[in-house]
């Protein structure tokens, strides 16, 4: 009879396996729409989304890339306007014009140009000395540098931002899928159960055990999907997406991405950009500086005059120069606080370069850990859960293991293919971190040319 039982299972088990398939293809379907059918922001037709494509559009759409943009034009703005030479001043005047109602006329008329007006036109130019408007020049040329570095910088954080991003919402797709794959599993031997029961192989207590798990499994999904479409939600907002609902498809698969973020940890670094920025700051707070020294040298104004004062002096022209004197304003506390600029450019130098190494290091020791971790998974650990797992499950249905058997083992196992996502997630994630802190991630994605 037991025989005649185990047999029945034995069909009853293929059967529902045949439904497992179409249950687990429907599953992944559901996830999330726009995963299974490349629906992306309520357009159906529209592909899904490479990691290429989610950084062009990051640098298409992005705000912060845009600011960075728009300070260098900016700082451009600024250069431009330091190269340019002072307009000179044209001055009128008329003076000694009787207000008592007697006439201006003289011998020669009463024509406007006749009366005794004392009329003056005169033309003046500033000329600097003492090299100010070179170390002006010079101030706004590091500014641009500066400006140029802190854009590159956008550069690099904007893509390391775009690949971890992008790795979250797809490591939470996969824990999606696990998940279900897992409560499809364990409702499909709930069900067993039941049969099980029916024939007096199990208890009733041992059946509703399997269920809460299933149930529980279930729940899981349904956070883990929830979780999944926020850290769609979270690509797109920084892609730039106007209406952000978490339907974007993602194209690339995150084992591929784990497998080609291969690194070589002991790489030597390369030119950090937000490093360089540091130093063209140091450089325009020296010019700076060097300027409100050369405060104190005074300007000289030339100026050309032109006066008519009929009928004593009809035509007369003059030349005057004028400078300021230096009496009581010597620019000290405009020395003072540039001085006190140029050190704290050096401290924040001293700092993003000792930030730099720190990044450096903390991304190898990072990057180290997650690679070994995968591949111990991979090699290790995966297949032999695998093969626990399938096991317990074949003799549990043969009534061969305990139910607490099959719940450790379906356990065990679930944390094992979670684990596996986890260190592929943070493989990719901890190799864009590193390439950024070596910078030379800038230069793994092409940005648009800048003018």
């Amino acid at each position: 009879m037991r025989k005649c039982l185990r047999n029945s299972f034995r069909r009853l088990a293929v059967a529902r396996a045949a439904q497992v398939l179409g249950l687990t293809a429907g599953w992944c379907c559901a996830l999330t729409p726009g995963f299974a059918t490349g629906e992306a922001n309520g357009n159906s037709s529209a592909a899904p989304l490479t990691l290429a494509g989610a950084q062009q559009l990051a640098f298409t759409r992005n705000a912060d890339w845009r600011v960075a943009q728009t300070q260098v034009e900016g700082a451009l703005a600024q250069l431009k306007a330091a190269r340019e030479f002072p307009n000179p001043t044209l001055g009128l005047s008329t003076g000694k014009i009787n207000t008592d109602g007697r006439s201006n006329a003289t011998a020669l008329g009463n024509g406007l140009l006749d009366r005794s007006y004392d009329s003056v036109v005169s033309l003046s130019q500033l000329f600097e000395l003492g090299g100010k408007r070179r170390l002006r020049r010079a101030s706004a040329d590091a500014g641009v540098h500066a400006a140029e570095a802190l854009r590159d910088d956008a550069r690099r954080l904007l893509l390391q931002s775009v690949v971890q991003t992008y790795v979250a919402a797809l490591t939470a797709r996969e824990q999606v899928a696990i998940l279900t794959q897992s409560a499809v599993s364990l409702r499909r031997e709930a069900d067993i159960a039941g049969h099980r029961l029916t024939a007096g192989d199990i208890s009733a207590s041992d059946q509703a055990q399997i269920e809460i798990a299933a149930d529980q499994l279930e729940l899981n999904a349904d956070a883990a999907r929830a979780t999944a479409k926020t850290a769609v939600v979270a690509l797109e907002t920084l892609l730039g997406e106007p209406h952000p609902d978490g339907t974007t498809a993602l194209a690339d698969p995150l084992d591929q991405l784990a497998q080609t973020s291969a690194l070589d940890a002991e790489a030597p670094p390369g030119v950090r950009p937000d490093v360089v920025a540091a130093e063209a700051a140091v450089t325009r707070a020296e010019a700076d500086l060097r300027f409100q020294k050369r405060v104190n040298v005074p300007d000289v104004t030339v100026s050309v005059e032109f006066e008519r004062q009929p009928p004593d002096q009809p035509n007369t022209a003059g030349l005057a120069l004028s400078v300021p004197f230096p009496l009581w304003n010597h620019n000290t506390g405009g020395i003072l606080g540039a001085r006190a600029a140029l050190d704290q450019a050096e401290a924040q130098l001293d700092k993003a370069r000792v930030q730099a190494a720190a990044d450096v290091a903390a991304a190898r020791i990072a990057f180290r850990e997650a690679t070994d971790r995968a591949r111990r998974f991979h090699e290790t650990l995966r297949p032999k859960s695998a093969r626990i797992a399938q096991t317990v499950t074949f003799a549990y249905e043969k009534g061969g293991s305990s139910l607490l058997e099959l719940l450790a083992a379906q356990r065990d196992d679930n944390d094992i293919r979670l684990g596996t996502v986890q260190a592929e997630a943070d493989t990719a994630s901890t190799a864009a971190a590193l390439a950024a802190a070596l910078g030379h991630l800038a230069t793994t994605a092409a940005a648009p040319s800048q003018p």
